[in-house]
């Protein structure tokens, strides 16, 4: 039986590492000419480099991936459907801030919708810290970038009209 366990655990985190990082992939292909748009933008001194981001949400993802499987070592979707639920809606608004931003250049729709993204995560972590405190822990990271990344998309809006109206 434990090897069954085993077995189970190692298929269900690639699982959920192959969530993560097809969502990653989804707002990746949104993504495609990221750098040079964003080189395009007016930006405030505090802006990271664009060779930042790649690097920080590969680690975000993997943290969520691991978070999400704790989570559902616990019981599974049956005992917490809720907190896996807010997670995949927590995913798919990530995705969808990607295509707002930086393929359909709409900085004032993906301010907004970064809003509830970032909603999204806080119910996800709540949730989460219910379940197993250290899957809520690990999404904190992420809520911070988040936040971070809320105030430079309205930032950048505001300094280019002409490029996210």
């Amino acid at each position: 039986m434990p090897t069954q366990n085993r077995r189970r655990d190692i298929a269900g985190l690639l699982g959920w590492f192959v969530a993560s990082f097809a969502a990653s992939a989804l707002g990746a292909r949104a993504s495609i000419s990221a750098s040079s748009f964003y080189a395009e933008l007016t930006q405030p001194a505090w802006s990271p480099p664009a060779w930042v981001f790649g690097p920080v949400w590969t680690v975000l993802f993997a943290m969520m991936a691991i978070s999400a499987w704790l989570v559902w070592r616990c019981g599974g979707f049956a005992a917490h459907r809720i907190a896996l639920l807010l997670f995949f809606l927590q995913l798919g608004l990530n995705v969808l801030w990607s295509w707002l931003f930086f393929a359909w250049r709409m900085g004032g729709p993906a301010f907004a919708e970064v809003l509830l993204l970032w909603a999204a995560i806080l119910a996800t972590i709540v949730a989460f810290f219910r379940v197993k405190p250290l899957a809520g822990l690990l999404l904190v990271p992420y809520l911070l970038w988040v936040s971070f990344a809320s105030a430079l998309n309205l930032t950048l809006w505001q300094n280019n009209p002409a490029l996210l109206g």
